[in-house]
C-alpha cells in the first residue's frame, strides 16, 4: 500500500503544482510559511490516495490535485485504541520521523474512559489504571523530542455527568478529572512537550461554564488549551473564544470570580472594556491556546428550521469547506497555532438527525462510521475550501 500510496502521490503532488503555479506568488505572499518547514505532515489516509486517483482517472483532475494536497497537509495525528506496547512505539517512529524533518508532530490523545459518552467515537480505556498505563506508555514514547499533544478531545466539555452515565457521587466524573490531570503531570514536564486541554468550542459552553472545568483539569501546569476540535465555528469566533478563556483564567488566578467573566455572548466591545480594566497580565504569564481550522472555511451549518427534532449540525454538516492552513504563527501572542486537529475527510459519524435512519435524511445516504474516509464530504471540504486549496481559486 505504501509504494501505490507513494506513486500515486508523486502523480498527484505533480498536477497540483501545475494546477496551482499560476498563483503560486499571491499564495506565498497570503502564507509566508507554505514552503517552510513547521508543522509534520503525517501519512495521509490510503482512501485519500484512492480517490484521487478515481477522480484523475474520471478526468476531475482539479478535484483530484484537490483532494491530494488536503491529504498532504499538516495534520493531527490520533492516537485511541492501541495497547500501550503499540502507543509506544507508534508515536516514538512518528517523533523520530518528525524529528528528522525538523517539524512539529501533532498528537491527538483520545483514549480516556468513557470518551464521548459512548456515542459515535466511544471506546477508551477500561478504567484508570489502565489509561495511567497508556499515557506513561506515550510519555516514553515521546521521550525528549518536540511534540504538541491535543489531550482528550470532549474530556472536559463532555464529562460522564453530562450525559447521565455518572452516578449521585460523581463517582466518573471524579476520575475524568483525574485522569486529564494524569495526563498533564505525566506529560508537559517532558522537555520538547506543550499540552492543550479541550474546551468544546465556542458554539457550546459558555467562558464561565468551561474555565472551572479546565482548573480541575489541571491547566494550571498546561501550556494551553484549544478549541474547535472536529467542529466548524469561524477562526474570529474561535479566537475571541480563547482570548476571553485565557483572560477569565488570570482573572481567577488572582482571586477573582469566574462568574464574573465575559463570555462569548456579550457584545464585544462590552467584554473587551471589562477585560481592559480587569486583566492587565502580560500575554507571556497567561493561558495560551490553539485552534482548529480543518473544517471551518464555510462556518458552521446552520439547519432547515424546523425540519429535524435533533439537528446534528456537527455530524456531516453538508457544503463545509477546508479552513486557513496550519500555522504556528497566527500574530496573536496568545493564539500559539491553527492546526488541523480533525482529519478532514473523515466522517463525524452516522448521521440521523432525529429520525430512525438508517440514511442521513440531509444527504440521502447513509454516512460512514465515525473516522471512515467519507468521499462526498472530502470533496465538498475541497470544492468549499476558503482560502481554496488550490491556486487559481
Amino acid at each position: 500500500m505504501r509504494r501505490i500510496a507513494t506513486g500515486l502521490a508523486a502523480l498527484m503532488v505533480g498536477l497540483a503544482s501545475l494546477l496551482s503555479a499560476p498563483t503560486a506568488g499571491a499564495a506565498d505572499a497570503a502564507d509566508p510559511e507554505r514552503h517552510r518547514p513547521g508543522l509534520y505532515v503525517p501519512e495521509a489516509n490510503p482512501a485519500a490516495y484512492r480517490q484521487a486517483f478515481e477522480l484523475a482517472r474520471a478526468g476531475q483532475v482539479r478535484d483530484a490535485a484537490g483532494i491530494l494536497t488536503m491529504a498532504r497537509t499538516p495534520q493531527a495525528v490520533w492516537y485511541g485504541d492501541q495497547t500501550p506496547a503499540q502507543v509506544e512505539r507508534q508515536i516514538r517512529d512518528v517523533a523520530r520521523e518528525a524529528d528528522k524533518d525538523d517539524a512539529l508532530p501533532v498528537f491527538a490523545l483520545y483514549n480516556v474512559p468513557g470518551r464521548d459518552c459512548s456515542n459515535y467515537s466511544g471506546g477508551g480505556a477500561s478504567n484508570t489504571a489502565e489509561y495511567k498505563a497508556w499515557i506513561d506508555a506515550i510519555a516514553r514514547g515521546i521521550g525528549s523530542r518536540d511534540a504538541l499533544i491535543v489531550l482528550e478531545p470532549d474530556s472536559l466539555a463532555l464529562v460522564p455527568a453530562d450525559c447521565g452515565q455518572d452516578d449521585a457521587q460523581g463517582t466518573l466524573t471524579a476520575a475524568r478529572y483525574t485522569e486529564v490531570n494524569y495526563a498533564v503531570d505525566k506529560l508537559e514536564p517532558l522537555r520538547g512537550t506543550r499540552v492543550y486541554l479541550d474546551t468544546g468550542h465556542p458554539g457550546w459552553h459558555t467562558v464561565n461554564s468551561i474555565v472551572p472545568r479546565l482548573l480541575k483539569g489541571g491547566i494550571a501546569r498546561a501550556t494551553g488549551f484549544y478549541t474547535n476540535t472536529s467542529n466548524y465555528q469561524t477562526d474570529d469566533a474561535n479566537s475571541w473564544y480563547g482570548k476571553l478563556i485565557s483572560s477569565c483564567i488570570a482573572y481567577v488566578d488572582g482571586g477573582g470570580d469566574v462568574a464574573d467573566c465575559p463570555h462569548q455572548g456579550w457584545p464585544r466591545a462590552d467584554a473587551q472594556a471589562w477585560l481592559d480594566e480587569n486583566v492587565r497580565v502580560p500575554a507571556s504569564r497567561m493561558k495560551h491556546f490553539v485552534t482548529d481550522s480543518s473544517r471551518n472555511g464555510q462556518g458552521p451549518w446552520t439547519p432547515p428550521p424546523g425540519k429535524y427534532t435533533d439537528p446534528q449540525d456537527w455530524c456531516n454538516p453538508p457544503d463545509r469547506g477546508l479552513g486557513a492552513r496550519p500555522t504556528l504563527r497566527t500574530g496573536d501572542p496568545l493564539h500559539d497555532a491553527r492546526l488541523w486537529i480533525k482529519i478532514p475527510g473523515e466522517s463525524d459519524g452516522l448521521c440521523l438527525r432525529g429520525t430512525e435512519g438508517p440514511e442521513d435524511p440531509e444527504r440521502g445516504m447513509v454516512d460512514p462510521k465515525a473516522g471512515d474516509w467519507f468521499p462526498e464530504q472530502a470533496l465538498e471540504l475541497v470544492r468549499f475550501a476558503n482560502p481554496p486549496i488550490l491556486g487559481g481559486g
